[in-house]
């Protein structure tokens, strides 16, 4: 794809999010995995989402696809896809009769756990056969076949591991196998749950820049989601930062890389070490992401800031704009003065 295709895939929204808010039954009240989340993703655009365990990210991808399962509801929000064919439908409330032809064909997701995802009983090709069976009921047994093969060489592998079981296949091959079922039926829209994290680090750079290069030449947008902040500062587009149900900071990649405004932000591109920089002493985020039953008051990350003011801990910070295209949940932003007097 040439960057000026890139540009204008870019400039149109595939989903708007908006105030969506995700619970999870049970207990003496809803655990709020997922409040108030909005944003808007283009055509063509690669969004990364990151955060530390139990952030809720894994809970936005599930209810984006509509495949949160009891106790988690759909408590608040909407997330609107505008389909090609100019056609809006709001993935929140739509009925499942209307959301099931949508996967697949529109929206695809990669899983986190390969060996969990795919059936350990059955072939690898029949996983292929019956997706596209599904949704193309026209489509002739050799031509599922050829498919199938195709999608895998797409992705490095390959067609003779059809007749694999996923035993038999390598946790890379399995991992990428997924990744070519989710391209099955050329969807607008492939969500991605930590796609790398059972493989090796060698292994986890084919994968992505496989993703990058598929990414690139068949113009879908991408929802990426890991804890490793690194992996997305060199493919997304924006990131968005996920703290306790909540986004505290979106921008662009580069943004967050070199002047990220959030003290969580900053504590989270600061937990890893540069390849390229000086050497220096790396220092973790203090303390644990707050139980989702019990959040602090205001700011629910004022207990671990070192910006904090008396004002985080009474009132909540709105995600409100900062620079251009950058968002920001915070009183006191990391380069500001306030902040500047707090770390002198």
């Amino acid at each position: 794809m040439t960057d000026t295709a890139r540009e204008a895939l870019t400039d149109t929204p595939l989903l708007t999010v908006d105030n969506l808010t995700v619970d999870y039954l049970g207990g003496r009240r809803p655990a709020r995995a997922c409040n108030e989340i909005s944003f808007t993703l283009n055509r063509g655009e690669i969004l990364g989402v990151a955060g530390e365990s139990a952030s809720g990210k894994t809970t936005l991808l599930t209810a984006i696809m509509r495949l949160q399962r009891p106790p988690a509801v759909i408590a608040d929000g909407t997330v609107l896809y505008h389909r090609a064919d100019g056609t809006t439908i709001d993935l929140a409330s739509a009925p499942e009769s209307k959301i099931r032809p949508l996967r697949w064909v529109d929206l695809s997701i990669v899983m986190q756990s390969a060996m969990a995802a795919l059936n350990p009983v059955t072939r690898l090709g029949k996983q292929f056969y019956d997706v596209l069976r599904m949704h193309y009921p026209e489509m002739s047994v050799k031509a599922q076949e050829q498919r199938a093969g195709d999608l895998l060489e797409m992705v490095g592998i390959s067609r003779d591991v059809l007749r694999k079981f996923p035993h038999e296949m390598s946790g890379g091959m399995r991992q990428r196998s997924l990744i070519a079922l989710a391209m099955a039926c050329d969807p607008e829209l492939i969500v991605m749950d930590e796609p790398t994290t059972a493989v090796d680090v060698v292994m986890q750079r084919e994968i992505l820049e496989q993703i990058l290069e598929l990414q690139a030449d068949h113009g879908f947008a991408i929802i990426f989601v890991t804890h490793d902040l690194s992996l997305l500062l060199e493919m997304a587009d924006r990131i968005a930062i996920m703290y306790a149900g909540r986004i505290v900071e979106i921008a662009d990649g580069e943004d967050i890389a070199d002047a990220p405004r959030h003290p969580y932000t900053e504590g989270l591109r600061n937990a890893f070490p540069s390849l390229t920089e000086p050497l220096r002493e790396l220092h973790g985020i203090p303390g644990s992401p707050p139980n989702l039953l019990d959040l602090p008051s205001g700011c629910s990350f004022h207990p671990r800031c070192p910006l904090k003011i008396d004002r985080c801990e009474t009132d909540r910070p709105g995600l409100d704009p900062d620079t251009p295209g950058r968002r920001v949940a915070c009183h006191v932003r990391v380069g500001s003065d306030v902040a500047r007097r707090i770390t002198r």
